[in-house]
């Protein structure tokens, strides 16, 4: 618990302390990529003092000079900050709640991160369009195909509103397997446990060219691709019960 309430310092004073006077230049100047770095080196540092640490398999398969939509499994708390410190500049897309924490929330939107209302199946569908007409302007995304967190550990099923906007946008998909996140930080514990991430990057998906009608086969070749990466204990029951 002490290391968790020492992350959580870390990451508060980076975002009141740091991320303040830089908030006020980027709205001033318009120019958000100190703000950008400042959250990357703050995340880092929470990461560290968590006693998080990565195992990053195949990163030399990050598209350069592309926007790219980076797909991973979703495990617990600690897989967006662990994901996030490995990607060149991307854009988020996050549930709502997130922009309300003060100063943090401001600078999410600033940046251009975009909020989902889960609840709200009209302004979800509003926000993957503002993602896909983002990505055909340039930005690159990190997003969470499931949608949310796995109870068990185990991947869930897929949500369908991020491969299409991938698809209108013409841009790869990157699926990512996280394996390891669930026992660090697990669903409905504010504990983190020290621990290893194993985090291996796949060849990107094309969806340059394809149709909404594809958005099936795409997020089952993704899907497949991030089933390879796991453990059996975090793969669905009938994937594991289908291997053997």
């Amino acid at each position: 618990m002490i290391r968790t309430l020492l992350a959580t310092l870390v990451a508060f004073a980076f975002i009141f302390f740091l991320g303040g006077p830089l908030f006020l230049y980027a709205v001033l100047s318009g120019d958000t990529d100190p703000l950008y770095w400042a959250g990357l080196q703050g995340t880092r540092a929470a990461l560290r003092v968590a006693g998080v640490r990565l195992d990053v398999r195949n990163q030399e398969k990050i598209p350069r000079g592309r926007p790219a939509v980076y797909m991973p499994n979703h495990q617990g708390n600690a897989d967006p900050p662990a994901v996030f410190v490995l990607l060149p500049p991307v854009l988020v897309l996050a549930k709502k709640e997130f922009f309300r924490v003060p100063i943090l929330g401001r600078a999410m939107k600033l940046r251009g991160f975009i909020p989902v209302d889960r609840r709200d199946r009209e302004r979800a569908i509003e926000a993957v369009e503002r993602a896909a007409k983002s990505l055909r302007a340039g930005n690159s995304f990190l997003v969470f195909p499931e949608g949310t967190r796995s109870p068990d550990g185990r991947l869930q099923p897929f949500k369908r509103g991020v491969f299409i906007m991938a698809i209108k946008a013409g841009a790869p998909i990157v699926p990512v397997s996280v394996s390891g996140s669930a026992r660090i930080m697990r669903k409905g514990e504010f504990a983190i446990h020290p621990g290893v991430m194993r985090i291996t990057f796949h060849d990107p998906v094309p969806t340059e060219g394809c149709a909404i009608q594809d958005r099936a086969r795409i997020m089952d070749v993704v899907r497949r691709v991030i089933l390879s990466g796991l453990a059996p204990e975090e793969r669905p029951v009938e994937a594991v019960a289908s291997d053997k």
